[in-house]
């Protein structure tokens, strides 16, 4: 692995870029995995990365050791940084430093609702959205459509909060759902608080699109409309609503509880 001592290299200011930027990471469709979890899980399930880059006393570690040899392995060049260095590019406190640079994936196939699948309109904050992709990874459905405004999905929160299922679904970005939904050949679901029907009394035995909204504004108006279904997950007490992460695991896993019933 080579070495990299100082701040203005070319290559560590694109790994800071990337750090920081969501507009670096967008233009570029690169993006970075911060932590021993997200590189095994990569490595497992996606292959080799870009690069990969580990601090001086990190290389010490059995795990990140395995890590990069793998990576190396698989041909992917290696790097090592100062602990100062990589600590000013990772944002996982207390962490092993490790991390890969990777391409983001983009799906080999072409927009359509054929398969149980999730639309997320507009929900921006970078821990809900990971922790739908979780659920979603989790509960079978291999397909999220993410409209414009709805956070990216490849940010490090994203990642994190995600715990690589990242890596087992198909993510379309920049999707403008309304005409997605108009095509759709399942039934499109749309959460809403206020909705009549409740979630426990579909029949979820075959695919479903989730549709899922903006964590204050919720589902917007034009999908509300144009959904088959306008479901609400039933909750005692005196709270408005659920929060759209939690919403999203309550209706995935009632879908697989009725499949495998």
């Amino acid at each position: 692995m080579k070495s990299i001592t100082s701040r203005d290299n070319a290559f560590y200011k694109e790994l800071k870029a990337l750090a920081t930027s969501s507009q670096a990471r967008r233009k570029s469709g690169l993006s970075l995995l911060d932590g021993v979890h997200l590189c095994q899980s990569w490595l497992e399930l996606r292959g080799a990365p870009v690069h990969c880059v580990v601090s001086e006393t990190a290389l010490a570690n059995p795990e990140v050791a395995a890590i990069a040899a793998g990576a190396e392995a698989l041909g992917a060049p290696g790097t090592v940084l100062p602990d100062a260095l990589f600590g000013a590019i990772s944002q996982v406190e207390h962490g092993v430093h490790v991390l890969f640079l990777v391409v983001c994936p983009v799906p080999d196939r072409s927009p359509a609702l054929v398969e149980s699948s999730v639309l997320l309109d507009g929900v921006q904050d970078p821990g809900n959205v990971g922790s739908i992709l979780r659920s979603a990874a989790a509960s079978g459905i291999c397909q999220v459509y993410c409209a414009p405004g709805t956070a990216f999905c490849w940010s490090p929160k994203v990642l994190r909060a995600a715990m690589g299922a990242h890596f087992v679904l198909d993510i379309f970005e920049n999707i403008e759902l309304a005409p997605l939904v108009r095509s759709a050949s399942i039934p499109v679901l749309a959460t809403s608080g206020y909705a009549a029907e409740r979630l426990y009394a579909l029949d979820l035995r075959r695919p479903v699109a989730w549709v899922l909204g903006h964590e204050g504004q919720g589902v917007s108006q034009e999908l509300l409309a144009l959904a088959t279904h306008r479901v609400a997950v039933p909750h005692a007490g005196k709270v408005e609503s659920l929060n759209v992460a939690a919403c999203a695991a309550v209706c995935f896993f009632e879908q697989l509880r009725q499949l495998q019933a």
